[in-house]
């Protein structure tokens, strides 16, 4: 059985920029407000254009997180959003990390790019980095690479010498689905919530560790500009694993959104 015949079917209208990056392929303490870099206006943070709005990207193989702007996306947005059942955080007695299988695997089943013969981090960093480059004779492994990160805003020119100045967020925080019912899956569920692509978003290593397991509420992407849009993706993950979230948390995103 998928897992989308077990809990919840992904909407599968996959635009023009993510059968491009399907091609390619082959939380802390209060929430931090930063103002947007100098730009065009645009409202695309730190980005050459790639990056794909969550509302456009149900599956999580097109790269970023791009912003979601104007009146009707925003209310899909809030729709999406609304969906969300919500339960009061329980306790965190019995989590590991172990409990989701060991980090990056490449055979979480019943998600993209699984058993592509690279493993889940890398895959993220092919997906989302600009300018990549492998290590010699391979062409998994990324040793250099160019991030627009869509947390905040910055550009970062990462090399693997300096591996933890880019970190692979789990949107929604692993220990925060433990507390929230993962607890009690099937060891394959969690594997694959672990190793989803739409849970994980390659962004800043300092923003990742403020965040730390933090729903909502507590922490939002520095860069205002996305807060929607990380409203929405945690959303989207929340619905596909039938998961609740917080009230609290669930507040809080629909604000992000204008709900």
């Amino acid at each position: 059985m998928t897992r989308n015949e077990g809990w919840g079917i992904r909407a599968r209208s996959a635009g023009p920029a993510v059968i491009a990056a399907v091609a390619l392929l082959a939380g802390c303490e209060g929430i931090q407000d930063v103002e947007p870099p100098a730009g065009d206006g645009s409202g695309s943070a730190a980005s050459d254009g790639r990056a794909v709005s969550p509302l456009d990207n149900p599956e999580g193989t097109g790269p970023g997180l791009a912003p979601v702007t104007g009146e009707s996306d925003r209310a899909e947005a809030v729709d999406l959003i609304a969906k969300v059942t919500t339960k009061g955080r329980g306790p965190k007695t019995g989590y590991d990390r172990d409990e989701f299988g060991y980090a990056w695997m490449d055979t979480a089943d019943g998600v993209p790019l699984a058993r592509n013969g690279c493993d889940t981090r890398n895959d993220l960093l092919r997906r989302d980095g600009q300018d990549v480059r492998f290590r010699s004779g391979s062409d998994c492994v990324v040793v250099a690479m160019t991030l627009a990160d869509p947390y905040t805003g910055t550009t970062i020119e990462w090399r693997k010498q300096e591996a933890a100045e880019v970190q692979i967020d789990h949107v929604v925080p692993l220990s925060y689905s433990w507390q929230m019912g993962s607890s009690r899956w099937s060891e394959s569920k969690r594997e694959q919530l672990a190793n989803d692509p739409l849970n994980l978003i390659p962004v800043d290593g300092g923003a990742n560790s403020a965040k730390s397991d933090s729903g909502p509420a507590t922490w939002l992407p520095p860069d205002k500009r996305v807060r929607c849009a990380y409203a929405v993706r945690f959303a989207q993950v929340a619905v596909e694993y039938e998961m609740p979230v917080t009230p609290a948390d669930k507040r809080m995103m629909l604000e992000q959104c204008g709900g």
